[in-house]
């Protein structure tokens, strides 16, 4: 997942990774991979929608044809398919739009029948399989056609431009990097902030080496400034950072720790 993996920097920080994000005895990162669901006076929200059940993923033996019980967990969490009236994606990948559809008498079909689906303009066209210049990528074959497409078929795909708002508390802003179109959605209100930071970060491990970059970057250069941008966002004010793998507790506050020498094992590339 860290094509630079540095051991020391796993070590240097051993005292709060482990044992929630990371297991030295496996030499096992720990993360999650969820969705986050909102509640405003006006409308119920879900933002990304994890992997889904029974989608065809044969280069992912850990995405490949699940059977979970998200949808009685969303219902535990207190909302039903059809209570949900936005779907807003980070970005396309399979992880983070699955539950977008689900498979009923053979045939994929909205999960949530009575929600508009929020797709950035970008986001949409990279994917889009139709488009003359669409470069395909064995890793999310089968993704566009089961997990997006028909949402645009259904009629419920609203595709909007940075900016876009939901009851305007939650603003869609842009975040490339991890993918040309990727967003991060600014939860704010009553004077208080957070950030649904899609795949900016994916492990805490990026907190305090920011220049660790994941394989599942399309431009990794790109992503760290991006990375670099929403953690001094966070740092200066006050936001909470809600990303989408991190594992249990989810969610952080961050904060600069001044009193750190600079490590000798980092490298000296600097992305």
């Amino acid at each position: 997942m860290f094509p630079d993996f540095i051991p020391e920097m796993w070590q240097a920080q051993k005292d709060w990774l482990v044992p929630r994000f990371y297991d030295p005895d496996e030499d096992r990162i720990q993360t999650s991979i969820h969705s986050w669901l909102v509640r405003t006076a006006h409308h119920t929200i879900l933002i990304d929608s994890c992997i889904g059940n029974h989608k065809h993923r044969p280069i992912n033996p850990r995405f490949h044809m699940r059977n979970e019980p998200w949808i009685e967990r969303l219902a535990a969490a207190g909302a039903n398919p059809e209570d949900i009236d936005f779907v807003m994606c980070t970005h396309l990948h399979s992880d983070h739009v699955g539950w977008n559809t689900r498979l009923e008498n053979g045939k994929w079909v909205p999960t949530f029948p009575n929600a508009k689906y929020i797709f950035t303009r970008d986001e949409f066209e990279r994917w889009d399989e139709r488009r003359p210049d669409h470069v395909p990528r064995e890793s999310e074959e089968f993704v566009f056609a089961d997990s997006v497409l028909p949402v645009e078929e259904a009629g419920q795909m609203v595709l909007v431009d940075d900016g876009y708002t939901v009851d305007d508390l939650l603003t869609v802003e842009p975040a490339p990097g991890h993918t040309p179109g990727h967003v991060k959605i600014r939860l704010k209100t009553a004077g208080q902030q957070a950030m649904f930071c899609g795949d900016v970060i994916h492990h805490p491990i990026q907190l305090p080496y920011p220049e660790v970059w994941s394989v599942f970057d399309d431009d990794p250069k790109q992503a760290l400034q991006t990375r670099l941008s929403v953690l001094n966002d966070c740092m200066n004010n006050g936001i909470v950072l809600l990303p989408t793998h991190f594992a249990d507790p989810f969610a952080c506050r961050v904060e600069a720790n001044l009193t750190r020498p600079q490590p000798s094992f980092l490298p000296s590339w600097r992305l």
